[in-house]
């Protein structure tokens, strides 16, 4: 098996992502990829979910998160590199 580098990505996901259940489902599929990090819902109606992990299963995670839940019309997910990386051992979703 090949050693991947680990990265940290900040995801900002736009749509109708709030009050669908969007930061349970973001962290259901980074636990299942077991990545460590959070998602919390911002002022503008906007998801962050910042997430640490192999660079494959970071683009996996990419890939469930402009997919969404049920509910969720994603309309775009901006990507960068954060500054921040986050220290929890899990993935936490910010209430």
């Amino acid at each position: 098996m090949t050693d991947f580098e680990t990265k940290t990505r900040r995801f900002v996901v736009a749509g109708r992502v709030q009050g669908v259940g969007y930061r349970a489902f973001a962290a259901r599929a980074a636990q299942s990829l077991k990545l460590r990090g959070g998602a919390r819902n911002l002022e503008d109606g906007r998801v962050e979910v910042v997430a640490t992990g192999p660079e494959p299963l970071l683009d996996r995670l990419e890939s469930e998160l402009r997919r969404g839940p049920a509910g969720a019309r994603v309309s775009g997910v901006a990507v960068d590199e954060p500054a921040r990386v986050p220290e929890s051992v899990d993935f936490d979703v910010e209430f």
